[in-house]
């Protein structure tokens, strides 16, 4: 690995596991030792530096992408909530991408860890980490059941919401300008699942909650405040954005934002558009910094998953981002911290290990 492929970068969500999952499931895992169509596999990642990260089990909803990101091109938008999806409907795909996730453990391409010492190992080896994720708890019934099976599967967070609503509470839809201030927070279920998670040291992600779920979580659970892929309303009010107020709420829990690559969260317009110069990240991520601490800051690229800038549409151009950093005057310590030293220690201290 040479020195612009450094610090490595631990990333707090992508979606590759649905890529490979569309792309035909486990017959498709071969892509990712040998080379992709898409941002996140191991030759990529070797020239990126790219560690590894949360590894995302999503159920996609019908929608149509073209009339979406189109939409989402113009001054102003507000698309309406996908359905929810019923349990037996979502199930089955948690557990074929789960299977994904697994079998490419066993061909050795990364490691599925359980623990913050299990991501220093790997680090160390040079072995890609994988944190088994789910984004949208449809696959978890009320009684917790799949839950507790998940989690000795090696489970160890989880999004309580996308930008649908679910048993457990409501998330934000795609609309801007707009803050996350929309609709009711989480359910007596949702309740349950904070006090279920806390007690398994299961991290929960705030990224798609609304702002009343938001604030939900932050009365009720005893764990760091974490939003693994969400940037600042300051900069681009976005209803996926977390405004100044959120932001001190993370900082006093001693919680931790990873910065979104897409575009439509980085751009001051909210547009779906890629030419977004590194720099818009950057003052995302001083922004950021100034508000929850150079300890609580870190990446949550959403890749495979977003339209992202267009000098990082893989992981293979990561080496051009920490040179913006450098460049911009962020110090060694501090590239180590925002590049996966902030993770290990939020992890750590949310997993008890």
């Amino acid at each position: 690995m040479d020195k612009t492929s450094r610090p490595a970068i631990f990333d707090g969500h992508n979606d590759v596991l649905l890529k490979l999952h569309r792309a035909g499931g486990l017959r498709a895992s071969e892509s990712f030792l040998s080379g992709r169509d898409g941002a996140i596999d191991l030759p990529s990642a070797k020239t990126g530096g790219f560690a590894g990260g949360f590894f995302a089990v999503y159920v996609p909803s019908p929608t149509d992408l073209e009339f979406k990101f189109d939409e989402m091109t113009k001054d102003r938008y507000d698309l309406p909530l996908p359905d929810p999806i019923d349990w037996e409907d979502a199930f089955p795909v948690v557990m074929a991408q789960a299977a994904i996730l697994f079998d490419l453990e066993a061909r050795g391409a990364l490691v599925v860890c359980k623990s913050a010492s299990d991501i220093r190992t790997a680090l160390k080896n040079g072995k890609m980490a994988a944190i088994f994720h789910i984004e949208g708890a449809e696959a978890i019934d009320p009684d917790f059941h799949t839950l507790d099976v998940l989690y000795q599967a090696g489970l160890r967070s989880i999004g309580p919401v996308w930008s649908r609503t679910t048993i457990f509470g409501h998330g934000v839809p795609f609309r801007y300008p707009s803050t996350g201030d929309i609709g009711p927070g989480l359910t007596d279920h949702g309740l349950r699942l904070v006090r279920k998670c806390d007690a398994l040291n299961i991290m929960l992600d705030l990224s798609h909650l609304n702002e009343a779920g938001f604030w939900d979580v932050a009365r009720h659970s005893t764990k760091p405040l974490v939003a693994t892929h969400s940037n600042a309303h300051a900069i681009c009010p976005h209803s996926r954005n977390l405004t100044d107020k959120q932001l001190a709420a993370i900082c006093e829990s001693d919680g931790m934002v990873g910065l979104n690559f897409a575009v439509a969260f980085l751009r001051e317009d909210g547009k779906m558009l890629a030419d977004v110069p590194l720099e818009q990240m950057l003052r995302h991520l001083d922004h950021l910094i100034e508000h929850v601490g150079e300890d609580r800051v870190g990446f949550g690229s959403d890749y495979d998953g977003a339209v992202v800038p267009e000098a990082l549409t893989s992981c293979a151009g990561l080496p051009d981002l920490r040179h913006a950093m450098a460049k911009h005057g962020y110090d060694d310590a501090l590239m180590t911290k925002l590049c996966h030293g902030n993770w290990l220690r939020v992890l750590e201290k949310t997993w008890g290990h």
